[in-house]
């Protein structure tokens, strides 16, 4: 395969190299809640309370969340952005994690909510090419800052329920998100959404990634995941999406919000039951990586290696 991933677990950090998976030492036991890359740096939160940074090939604390608990991580040119319960943003500024107060201020932030009456958390952050940052709240939508987190707007209606949003790679007015409502597309930077279903068997969808001119997206009957799948169409148009069958089962549990990945025309994903599976073609073709690993939390592609 030729290709490094990171795969995050309830029990510990595996890497993958070539056709190997191995545990990477000292996170044995320890729940992986985050991964992030960004040039030759890894991120990674541990337990949702400690954020790791892994360096020439070494990790190493640098934060510790205190009483927060994280639930996502970017890497943006000013620093590590963070994602918390209440909801709240944190940045890392040194060795410290400190909070951006203008997020706490988003118009709208009254209305955020969870079905369940627990407060609402910030579910997926992604940097555009840009510098543009889009914040999803689960739920409350998606918010967008142009100016590194000094001010924010609020980008599309909180009741599309979307559970992870992503900046293209390469496009930087492109915005995609996975949401309650199917797929979500903004072409011109969160001013304006639609949502596509075309060729779902169901609409509820977790997570969501780009691989080549094609957009890759998971969906079940519902949040606890009854006959998930995953699907595949070209990004532009609107083209019918297709299931990933070569290769692929149907499956009980949701391929999550971090547990998709792609970069070029190689694709990788993990599932609840433990198992990680690959394409080389944007996932036109798929095969068993490995299986019997613990729940995968975060799945991430590498950039430090090639990947062509």
């Amino acid at each position: 395969m030729g290709t490094r991933i990171l795969v995050g677990t309830t029990h510990g950090l595996w890497q993958a190299s070539g056709e190997a998976l191995e545990p990477v030492d000292g996170f044995a036991d320890r729940r992986i809640s985050a991964l992030a890359l960004r040039d030759d740096k890894a991120w990674a939160v541990l337990d949702g309370r400690t954020l790791m940074q892994r360096s020439g090939g070494r990790w190493e604390e640098r934060a510790s969340l205190g009483n927060g608990r994280a639930t996502c991580l970017a890497v943006t040119p000013t620093g590590a952005l963070v994602g918390i319960v209440g909801p709240h943003l944190l940045r890392l500024k040194g060795d410290a994690l400190e909070p951006i107060t203008s997020f706490d201020t988003v118009e709208g932030r009254d209305a955020w909510y969870t079905p369940w009456g627990a407060p609402s958390e910030v579910r997926s952050i992604a940097v555009a090419i840009d510098g543009a940052f889009y914040v999803n709240v689960h739920v409350g939508g998606v918010v967008r800052s142009r100016d590194a987190g000094r001010s924010w707007t609020p980008t599309v209606d909180i009741e599309a329920d979307v559970h992870q949003v992503l900046a293209h790679p390469e496009r930087p007015d492109v915005v995609l998100a996975a949401a309650q409502h199917g797929f979500g597309l903004s072409l011109d930077g969160g001013n304006s959404w639609r949502f596509f279903t075309n060729g779902m068997h169901a609409h509820y969808a977790r997570a969501v990634t780009v691989s080549g001119a094609t957009v890759l997206i998971s969906t079940s009957t519902g949040p606890h995941g009854h006959r998930a799948a995953l699907y595949r169409r070209p990004l532009d148009g609107d083209g019918t999406f297709e299931r990933c069958s070569d290769g692929l089962p149907w499956f009980d549990g949701n391929i999550d919000t971090a547990c998709l990945d792609a970069q070029g025309s190689f694709v990788v994903f993990g599932t609840s039951d433990g198992r990680v599976f690959h394409s080389t073609d944007e996932g036109l073709h798929w095969s068993l990586l490995a299986k019997s690993l613990p729940t995968i939390t975060a799945v991430v592609i590498d950039t430090a290696v090639d990947v062509s």
